[in-house]
């Protein structure tokens, strides 16, 4: 049984991730820290936890923490977790960050989009991105993983494939998405409130969202033995639900190509991930809700390649992919509590 140490455990993310690992045989939540609940029972800030956890938040201490766990899953706030990550792993505690902290690999490319000096250089060298799909060898043996975001893993996912084989234009691609409510976070915020965001339908950090370079950054990996930098222009919008994602992209194709191929090409690209799933169907966020499942289809409009994408952005963007890491780093199947 591995210890499991959930560091920022009020939020939605890591919410359900102790609702995952509760099921999971291989692993015991013993720590949970928050600095803004600290003496807050876990099952008070998440009262569906009820007499599931008897466990109550501390102050973070590195030490203490080794004392109790293996591993540890961060759910801080960006550029808090860079603090933290050093002295977890100097104490042989291996991490699964879900801050966006460790996914840039270039420190001058973050202080760009995060407006802050990367602090753990060292760390960002070593740091292995969690997307299971695409990075499956290196995430057994990696003591840090940086997990991906939800606009990130749907949209990389959503376009890996397409980019590998280099049937598409790498400049250009529209990415049109949007997300429920909790993608934001549970720090109240004024467009947030109940008013505010009922009934409306809003586009926002236009141009200038944070998941760019990240799209980017791993997409251009993918496609690196094929072909030059991927650049994407991702459009993100707020919708009036809890949670879910959706995402329409639009890529320009190389060549002749039809349907029923790109088909058979995403279906044989991840025909070793059991998460996801090729449809022939549009793609509702309903289908993906509450479950691990990231749903895609295609269709070929006046030339151009659209894909319809979608998942859970607190499970399959957050939480769900993160125990897939846990699964693989810890020799478990990979599916073990998602299914």
């Amino acid at each position: 049984m591995t210890g499991v140490a959930i560091v920022g455990a009020s939020g939605y993310a890591s919410r359900e991730l102790i609702r995952i690992l509760l099921n999971h045989p291989g692993a015991k939540v013993t720590v949970a820290t928050s600095r803004q609940d600290e003496g807050t029972r876990v099952d008070a800030l998440h009262p569906s936890l009820a007499t599931r956890l008897d466990l109550t938040c501390e102050a973070f201490n590195a030490d203490r923490l080794a004392e109790r766990a293996r591993v540890a899953f961060l759910g801080l706030p960006h550029t808090a977790s860079m603090a933290a990550v050093p002295a977890l792993c100097e104490r042989g505690v291996r991490v699964i960050d879900l801050s966006a902290d460790y996914r840039l690999t270039d420190p001058i490319v973050y202080a760009d989009w995060y407006g802050h000096q990367h602090t753990d250089v060292a760390g960002l060298k070593t740091a292995v991105y969690g997307l299971p799909e695409l990075y499956r060898e290196r995430i057994p043996s990696a003591n840090l993983i940086a997990n991906p975001g939800c606009y990130t893993s749907t949209s990389i996912l959503a376009l890996a494939p397409l980019v590998a084989e280099n049937l598409i234009e790498r400049t250009g691609v529209i990415v049109d998405a949007k997300s429920g409510v909790s993608g934001a976070g549970r720090a109240p915020k004024p467009n947030l409130h109940f008013p505010e965001a009922n009934e409306n339908f809003s586009a926002y950090n236009v141009g200038k969202h944070r998941h760019t370079p990240e799209i980017d950054q791993v997409l251009t990996d993918v496609g690196k033995s094929t072909g030059g930098p991927v650049e994407v222009i991702f459009t993100p919008h707020l919708v009036p639900m809890d949670r879910g994602i959706l995402a329409t992209i639009y890529a320009t194709p190389r060549g002749p190509v039809a349907e029923h191929d790109l088909l058979d090409l995403y279906r044989t690209f991840y025909a070793r991930s059991p998460f996801v799933r090729v449809v022939t169907g549009l793609p509702a966020t309903k289908d993906s809700t509450n479950t691990n499942f990231f749903d895609v289809t295609l269709r070929i409009v006046r030339g151009k390649i659209v894909v319809l994408a979608c998942l859970d952005n607190l499970i399959k963007g957050a939480a769900g992919v993160a125990v897939q890491n846990f699964n693989l780093m810890f020799g478990h199947p990979e599916t073990t509590a998602l299914l």
